[in-house]
């Protein structure tokens, strides 16, 4: 929460007015024109700042007043230092670090703007004093006319540093410029990144940085930090920046005497981290310098996960460089692929940069790191921990762990995901104390069962199974119903229900993003773990998963309708279930209509009549036996899109093969004698009933003409998608386009 008076501040800075912005950006440009910056001109760049943090710069006219408080602004860092105090340039660099984010093209006005910046940001990096500040940091009440000797700053473990300032020094006080050193490197990374964007839009200054000098010929220049005087302004940057970056890694090797030190330790090695692999993409000649450094400190740091967010960005650098260094990276994706979602799943910091890390690198991943893949099981338990936060992050990544080796293995774990999200609790409770728990591992007065059950070892195959790493470990089908009982109480855990509650969006991901048919030909045999999901999950869940399955199941039958034929047995074995009828009565009959619209030779050529036959028996039998008997307990009467599909596709393989036109016959004129007596216990509605039967007679009218049946039930191609306009053996196009001549004349 903000203060009363702050929030006042926020408040004016977000309803600053067009007008009174424009006066106050005049008002500021006098203020940096002048030779003494004094108190006023402190606070007007604070609220400068303030202003452009809540973005009002997007206003209608103010980039032009913009880029001249931003030259100005600019300008004002070359006045000496008695021109220009020290706390006023403490103020500057943030204000102009908040316009070159927000507005990086006011920095095209003038080349000598940007050059100035980079000399004074390597003055500040690279010299700043190496004693320690005296003053009012000292602590001190008194002081004499005499001044104490100056102390020099000293490394994190206490020693006395022997090298240059950098943010990882310490000291009782700060001089000026070891400050302005702290805020320079804060900003080094985003003013190279805006520096190179800069410098692709204005071909002076790229010209100006290597119109003299050869990139072979700066690797070796550079070699000296004497020689590095001699390069242009941007090269000298990025040589400083180096040499920064190269000794805070030296520095984060020292054991910090404080907690505090020992993060500050590991923030600053990510930025330093950050700005080699920025300054190795401007220059491709410093990657063989920078590579020893970076490939020391992941052999330093990779045995302690403590350290993962800083082997996030070696990982960038690895994948950005590795291969123009010919180095190895399997030991690098092994850990960011194989440890870090394995240990540090639980982890919302970690769990956020990673994928961020993916998402940014999607398709380097994808091109030249088969890992990525390979480790889908493992990327996933950040999904089945925490849904909610990054289920958006792999709404744009699931479709790239699609490929032919990993879509089965993909689509059961998704389905497995609220065992896995139960398998992860279980896991991280295991790891505690026993007396954890008796205060934590109990429900509702009780132990947990599903606890006993991760530690039984007979069980310890099934949950292994769930946290492998790696793709291609095994199956669990046979054995699902197992481990959905041990897993039964865990139905209502919030994670678990969370997690449940993402897989339906996934799926239609999934299933949008498999097209080719080999990788589509396992999907109906997934009905033997959808008769598992009302065990572990809600059943709303489960009416939602069987949803997208029909939607999907229609979609990809009707792009390789051979499919059906391929899957006949697992179809008509989900068919041929009367209890589907009722529990999965969506999916049921779409299952049903894609058997009767698809099982033909039309379709496919190895369509038999014994297969015909057989799908023929299998779907008379449950038509018979919901229509002549009543519902099961706890369930409701079938619904009559039910019957009448059953109907229609037992009418549709009838006309395919004449032999079995009798028996539906039969069964159709026996149905509409049953319901001549009234109400019967299959069907509560009298308007549905009615629809079932005239369905039926409709069906049977047809059926007494077996050549019109066929022709009926199952057209040719060229019926179903008539091109009657484009065939110029037929009178139809003369047809449209005299009708087309008389109803637009013109």
């Amino acid at each position: 929460m903000y203060s009363h008076g702050s929030e006042s501040l926020i408040k004016q800075a977000r309803e600053i007015q067009e007008p009174e912005l424009q006066k106050f950006y005049s008002r500021l440009v006098k203020l940096l024109q002048g030779k003494e910056l004094g108190h006023e001109t402190v606070d007007s760049l604070q609220r400068l700042h303030l202003i452009l943090s809540n973005k009002l710069f997007l206003m209608a006219g103010t980039r032009a007043d913009l880029s001249s408080v931003c030259a100005q602004l600019l300008r004002g860092l070359d006045n000496r230092p008695s021109e220009a105090p020290a706390h006023s340039l403490m103020h500057t660099l943030p204000v102009l670090n908040t316009i070159l984010t927000h507005s990086p093209e006011c920095l095209t006005e003038g080349d000598n703007h940007i050059t100035l910046l980079s000399k004074r940001l390597v003055d500040w990096l690279r010299y700043a004093s190496i004693v320690q500040g005296g003053g009012a940091s000292s602590g001190r009440f008194f002081t004499g006319p005499r001044s104490r000797q100056p102390v020099p700053i000293a490394e994190l473990d206490g020693m006395v540093s022997g090298d240059f300032f950098t943010v990882l020094c310490v000291g009782q006080g700060f001089t000026e410029d070891q400050w302005m050193n702290v805020y320079s490197f804060s900003m080094l990374h985003h003013w190279l990144l805006t520096y190179h964007s800069v410098s692709n839009g204005n071909s002076t200054i790229e010209t100006d940085d290597r119109s003299e000098v050869d990139g072979s010929v700066v690797s070796m220049v550079s070699a000296t930090s004497s020689s590095s005087r001699l390069l242009p302004p941007k090269e000298r940057l990025r040589e400083k920046a180096f040499q920064y970056c190269q000794r805070l890694i030296e520095q984060s090797d020292r054991k910090a005497q404080k907690k505090t030190d020992t993060e500050l330790q590991k923030a600053c090695l990510v930025e330093a981290v950050c700005i080699l692999d920025c300054v190795c993409v401007e220059d491709a000649s410093l990657v063989f310098r920078t590579f020893p450094f970076i490939k020391a400190l992941f052999g330093r740091l990779s045995a302690d996960l403590s350290f993962a967010r800083v082997l996030l960005p070696i990982a960038q650098f690895y994948l950005n460089h590795g291969e123009m260094a010919a180095v190895d990276c399997e030991s690098v994706w092994k850990l960011v692929f194989g440890q870090f979602p394995a240990e540090l799943f639980s982890d919302p910091f970690l769990a956020h940069e990673l994928l961020r890390f993916l998402r940014l690198n999607l398709e380097k991943f994808q091109l030249g790191v088969p890992q990525y893949t390979h480790f889908f099981p493992n990327l996933l338990k950040f999904l089945a921990w925490d849904s909610p936060a990054v289920v958006d992050d792999f709404v744009d990544l699931l479709p790239s762990l699609v490929t032919p080796a990993t879509a089965v293995e993909l689509l059961h774990t998704l389905l497995d995901l609220p065992c896995l999200s139960a398998t992860l609790i279980l896991q991280l409770r295991f790891m505690y104390t026993k007396h954890r728990y008796i205060c934590v591992l109990t429900c509702c007065g009780r132990g947990l069962l599903s606890l006993d059950a991760f530690r039984n070892p007979s069980f310890r195959g099934l949950f292994l199974f769930m946290l492998r790493g790696e793709a291609g470990s095994g199956d669990t089908i046979d054995r699902l119903s197992t481990l959905h009982d041990l897993l039964a109480e865990a139905a209502d855990w919030p994670r678990v229900v969370q997690c449940a509650q993402t897989i339906p969006v996934l799926l239609h991901i999934y299933f949008n993003t498999v097209t080719d048919e080999t990788a589509m030909s396992y999907i109906p045999s997934l009905k033997k773990k959808l008769q598992f999901y009302p065990k572990l999950i809600t059943p709303s869940f489960s009416y939602c998963f069987c949803r997208v399955f029909s939607c999907h199941l229609l979609r990809m039958c009707k792009l390789h309708p051979s499919l059906v034929v391929d899957q006949s047995h697992e179809l008509l074995e989900f068919a041929g279930i009367p209890g589907n009828v009722y529990s999965k009565e969506e999916l049921y009959t779409h299952v049903v209509w894609v058997l009767g619209e698809y099982l033909s030779v039309s379709c496919d050529s190895r369509c038999s009549v014994s297969l015909i036959t057989s799908c023929f028996e299998t779907l008379e039998a449950v038509l018979f036996e919901i229509t002549s008997s009543g519902t099961p307990p706890g369930t409701v009467c079938p619904a009559p899109r039910v019957i009448t599909t059953l109907m229609s596709a037992l009418a549709k393989l009838a006309s395919r093969s004449h032999d079995l036109i009798p028996r539906v016959s039969l069964f159709l004129s026996k149905l509409r004698t049953v319901t001549r007596g009234g109400s019967v216990a299959w069907c509560s509605d009298e308007e549905d009933l009615v629809a079932i039967v005239t369905r039926g007679e409709e069906l049977w009218s047809l059926l007494k003409a077996p050549s019109v049946a066929q022709s009926v039930l199952t057209p040719s191609p060229h019926i179903t998608t008539p091109q009657w306009h484009r065939d110029t053996n037929v009178a139809m196009p003369l047809q449209l386009r005299a009708l087309t001549s008389l109803t637009h004349p013109q």
